[in-house]
């Protein structure tokens, strides 16, 4: 069998990347039980969980959104507004606030072909070539995602399930228990 062209083999990656990183960020939010908690905030001057999630879904459609002909940083966009949360809103709707800028997201990036990596995008008129707006993108996300696993860390406690390697289990992962864990292959 061939090996897939380096075109191939990054789109096949960055799809997995984002499908993993949507994935972990759903995973921490079901283990925060207490709506308060995803609103909580362990200082004035940092996000709730909450307000994390309202800022990814707002980047990831403003992104997303005609990814290919637009510039990814839409009109309509309120980036300010991302980080104001003056209403409670319930996990239920924290989630579907989530999964509504990830879908935008993931569907615009498996409609991509390699012939696609080549091109331009504009992300506030800088010129991208689409596979730096999407590893732009990715290191975007893997940062929030991080702040929201460690604040659904803290809010779950000894409640919390690991979504890696848990300590003291690094044998076992050796030995590939953990391989997939987590992981969207």
């Amino acid at each position: 069998m061939a090996s897939p062209d380096a075109e191939t083999a990054y789109l096949a990656d960055i799809r997995r990347t984002f499908k993993n990183y949507d994935a972990l960020g759903r995973a921490a939010l079901g283990q925060v039980h207490r709506d308060a908690d995803l609103h909580e905030l362990l200082d004035p001057a940092s996000n709730s969980i909450a307000i994390i999630v309202k800022h990814v879904s707002g980047n990831l459609r403003s992104r997303f959104r005609n990814f290919l002909t637009e510039d990814g940083e839409k009109p309509d966009r309120d980036r300010d507004d991302e980080f104001e949360m003056p209403v409670a809103l319930s996990s239920a709707e924290i989630l579907e606030m989530w999964q509504a800028g990830w879908k935008v997201a993931l569907d615009s990036i498996e409609a991509l072909t390699a012939e696609d990596l080549r091109r331009t995008v504009y992300i506030r008129g800088e010129g991208l070539l689409v596979v730096e707006a999407l590893n732009r993108s990715a290191t975007h996300v893997a940062y929030h995602v991080g702040q929201i696993v460690f604040l659904a860390r803290h809010f779950a406690g000894s409640d919390w399930k690991s979504l890696s390697i848990p300590k003291g289990r690094s044998r076992e992962h050796v030995k590939g228990e953990f391989k997939t864990r987590g992981m969207v292959r």
